[in-house]
This record gives C-alpha cells, structure tokens and sequence, in this order.
C-alpha cells in the first residue's frame, strides 16, 4: 500500500502484481489537488482485508516547495541511491516500511504501466512542475539520466497565463494548478503568427528564470506590455502557442541529438497531460512508440512507488491495471421521486442524447488521473456549438474551454485523423467530419477517447445505438464535477449536481433517472 502525500494525494494498492485499486483525494467532490486527507486513507484500509507487507511513503517535502525539506525519500533522485527501506510496527505486525523518490515514481509509474515487457529498454520524458530530463531504462531496470533539459518546465509553462490574468495573485508568481490546462486550451485560439520581438524577450525571460515560482513574482513584469493583458486577448492566445512551441522546442532539440537509439519513449510528470506535446512526441519520428499514462500528473506517483517496493523486494516492476481501478460509487441516498426511473436501455437514451439531452452517465467504478473515460461523464450530442456551451454553463467554466468526444475505435479514421487506440484522452486530433461542432476546438482539433467494446461494453452499446440513429457513433464527453472539485462520486452530489444545472437526466449503473423537473 502506497501514500502520495501533498497535492494530488493518493493511496494506492498493488496485490500479486496487480492494481487493485488507486484513490485519490480529489475524488468524491472533494477540492482538486487535494492533500491527502483522512477519508481518502479510511476508504483505502475498508479496501483491504489485512496488514499490507508493505506500507510505501511517494518521497515528498515539508512545505510547498521542492526545495522544502524532505518527507521520506524526498523529491529528487532517479538512481534510487536515497531508496529508504526499513521494518515498523502497524496494527501490532512488523511490516517493512519503504519510500522512493517523488522523481522516480514518475518514472516506475510510467514504466510499470506501460506494455513494453521488463528487459525491454526504453526512453523516459520526466516533465513537471520542478523536473525537466530524460532518461534511459536498461533491461535491468537501471535508471541512468541521459540529460536535464529544463528545471521548472511546468512551472514556466503555466507562468504567463498568471503574468496575463488579472485575477492572479502576486504570491508565487500567481501559480494556481488550472493554469497550464487553460493556457492549453487558448493555445488553439492563436492566429498562424510568427513571434514578435515582445514575445520573444518574455519567452527567452521565463525560459532563464531557475526556480521561478521562488524568485520571480508578477510584480518583476509589471512593465511588460503582457501583464494583466486579458488571457482571452488575441494576443495573449498567441503568445500563449509561441510560449508552448518554445518550451516543446527546448525539450525536442535535446532528444533529437541525444535519444538516437529508438526506443519507445515513456511520458510522465504533469506535463504529460498537455496534448499537443503528446502528439508532437508521437509524431516526431524519433521513437519506436510513445506510452503515456493515464495519470502522468502526481496522481500516479503512489502507483509508481508501490511497483518501485515491487521491484525492490521481487524484481519485478510490471503490474497489471485498469483505468477503472478508482473507487466504488457510494450509494448514500435513495433517488428521489423527482426523477421517473427506467432499466437502462441504450437505444432510449441515445435517442435522448439525439434529441439534445444532456445525460450524466455513472457505471461501475471511477477513473484514475484526471479525465472521464465515461464512467463519470457527461455525455452529450456531438453536432452544436450550443451543446458545447450548455456544457460549459453546467460546468460553470470558461467558454473557450474545449469538450472532448468518445468514439468507438473502429470509427475513428472516419470522423478523426487518427489511426488505431487513443483510450486516455492525451493526444489531439484533426477533426474530418464538419458536423462535429461541439468537440471541434477553434485550432480544428479534438482530443479523443477511442473505445473498444470490451473496455466499456455498455457506453460502447451505446455510441452504437447514437450511430444507428445519427450517422455518427461519437458524443461529447466531459467530466461530471462540481467546479473545482474532483469527480462526483455518490448519490447525493449526484442528483443535486442534476437538479441544479436543469440536466435531462442520468444513468447509474443499470438505470435511467430522467429530470421530471428538467427538459427530457
């Protein structure tokens, strides 16, 4: 059993090779980037039936920083030269207790869930708030570093959105964790411009900054003409993709003249939730593959460090694993008689969705890392640009914000330019069909969850029965969550979140519960 302390907290659970289950703490409508907290442990311990042999601390740091002093194993460390093993006493039995390194959970997250078999060398991208290298793993599953590119990558991405928006605080440089994914989203606004001389100064600027949220507060480009700009501001949306090619180009130059062997390249560390780099790094010919996780971020860093105990204590850092291994659903309330209940039948409730309903679906358990695959989803026709700002107003977030489609995988080559599996949401996409309104982002793209029926057979019945009908077996896809708050995760906060927003109805489990109230 492995703890993830600070933000993203997560209690993880590896069994004879396999994820039995992933918690994070921002689950169940609690605050994003939530610590660690209590419930998120006690949920944990009802998931196991004895003393774990194993109790593993993700290294971390004692304040806000990296720089901070550390928590266990600490934050740096890739060789796993300040691996910390040693036997405690928990619920009266010696178990061996053991923390890695926060960098090397990125690492043996990424490499103990990607398919490449152990022995099988490959490439590794850590990029995040503080970290910026790459990395090669040997067949025996030796970490070398083969360069630092960039200290701070994630921190630099995100710190012009902050230096734009005048909301932003002067603390740390006005750093807030919904930066980077807002700035991704403007990034597609930009105009097809070359970058001026302004832009570059503040892009060469930030790129030089070491240790920026530390050392370099908004008030130090006060007399940029950048600052308090607007972030919907033309020009702020251009500087936002000049900014983005540059920090990719950095990372790309380096690879290209130190990573020639081609191996397939593991992506991990938040950073690797940026689609456009994702696709980049797919498209750019230097690796066999490219494998990211579902939860690069540091939701998957108690993961990493339970299969780093793994390969410590039995040689072997491979697991078996679900992006469904969340948390149950927790039934804590009966639906009341505002809603008519029906036995699921996805024939009718894709002629709702056909006939612009907008439906919550909830089956089974929930997601690890942070996107819906469609067992905590909204789902909603594909074909308007008023669905896409329904959707927004009922997530109560920026309308620039794109909306993501689900699309069952054989599809995909007819409506995407996109070949094969995407099933995690992290790479972007040409959209094809121009009746796909709602999920086209104004740079043309979408970032797609291809489906296979064995992955989700109902929600795959049910983008057939949306084709049988319309032509087309896509839907919108975005995540069912209050704002700032991490999946809705029980009854109660289920049917308040629909009878709030006036939403036609929703699916839990094997039932439709429509809105009598609402539109359906």
């Amino acid at each position: 059993m492995s703890f993830k302390p600070g933000h993203d907290g997560t209690v993880a659970l590896l069994r004879d090779g396999a994820l039995e289950f992933s918690i994070e703490a921002e689950k169940d409508s609690f605050p994003r980037y939530a610590d660690l907290t209590a419930m998120t442990v006690l949920d944990a311990l009802a998931g196991v039936d004895e003393v774990p042999d194993v109790l593993c601390l993700s290294g971390w740091v004692k304040g806000f920083h990296s720089a901070d002093r550390p928590l266990g194993a600490g934050y740096f460390g890739w060789d796993g030269a300040d691996t910390q093993v040693s036997r405690r006493r928990v619920f009266g039995r010696q178990v061996w207790s053991f923390s890695s390194t926060h960098e090397r959970s990125h690492l043996l997250s990424a490499y103990g869930m990607s398919p490449y078999p152990q022995g099988e060398p490959c490439y590794a991208l850590v990029w995040e708030g503080n970290i910026g290298s790459f990395y090669e793993i040997t067949p025996e599953v030796r970490v070398l570093r083969v360069a630092e590119v960039m200290e701070d990558p994630g921190n630099k991405y995100q710190a012009i959105f902050a230096l734009a928006d005048p909301t932003s605080t002067s603390e740390h440089g006005g750093f807030r964790f919904s930066n980077a994914g807002k700035l991704m989203a403007l990034a597609g606004y930009a105009e097809n411009s070359s970058v001026d001389p302004e832009e570059q100064e503040l892009i060469d600027w930030v790129l030089s900054r070491r240790s920026i949220l530390l050392t370099s507060p908004k008030s130090a480009l006060v007399d940029s003409p950048f600052h308090d700009v607007g972030v919907e501001s033309q020009v702020f949306k251009n500087l936002a993709a000049h900014h983005s090619a540059a920090l990719f180009a950095r990372f790309h130059t380096v690879a290209e003249a130190r990573l020639t062997k081609g191996y397939p390249l593991l992506i991990a560390g938040g950073c690797g939730l940026n689609c456009d780099w994702n696709t980049r790094w797919r498209d750019s010919g230097l690796f066999a593959d490219v494998f990211v996780p579902p939860c690069p971020n540091d939701t998957g860093s108690a993961i990493g460090t339970a299969v780093d105990a793994q390969l410590h204590f039995e040689g072997n850092a491979k697991i078996s694993w679900s992006v469904y291994d969340g948390p149950d659903f927790v039934h804590d309330v009966a639906v009341p008689d505002t809603f008519t209940a029906y036995a699921l039948d996805v024939v009718q409730v894709a002629a709702l969705l056909a006939a612009d309903a907008v439906i919550a679906w909830v089956r089974g358990r929930a997601e690890i890392g942070p996107r819906a695959l469609g067992h905590r989803s909204l789902l909603a026709a594909p074909f308007d640009d008023v669905i896409r700002a329904r959707l927004n107003k009922i997530k109560e977030r920026e309308g620039y914000r794109p909306v993501a489609p689900v699309c069952r995988e054989e599809d995909v080559d007819r409506f995407f330019d996109w070949t094969g599996p995407s099933p995690h949401m992290l790479y972007f996409q040409k959209v094809r069909d121009p009746r796909l309104r709602a999920v086209t982002h104004a740079d043309g793209t979408a970032r797609v969850q291809t489906l296979r029926s064995a992955q989700d057979p109902r929600l795959y019945a049910l983008l057939g029965a949306f084709a049988d009908r319309t032509g087309a077996g896509v839907l919108c896809n975005t995540s069912l969550n209050f704002p700032g708050r991490g999946f809705i995760n029980r009854t109660s906060d289920l049917v308040e979140y629909v009878l709030d927003r006036d939403i036609d109805g929703f699916v839990l489990d094997d039932q439709l519960f429509l809105n009598s109230s609402g539109r359906a």
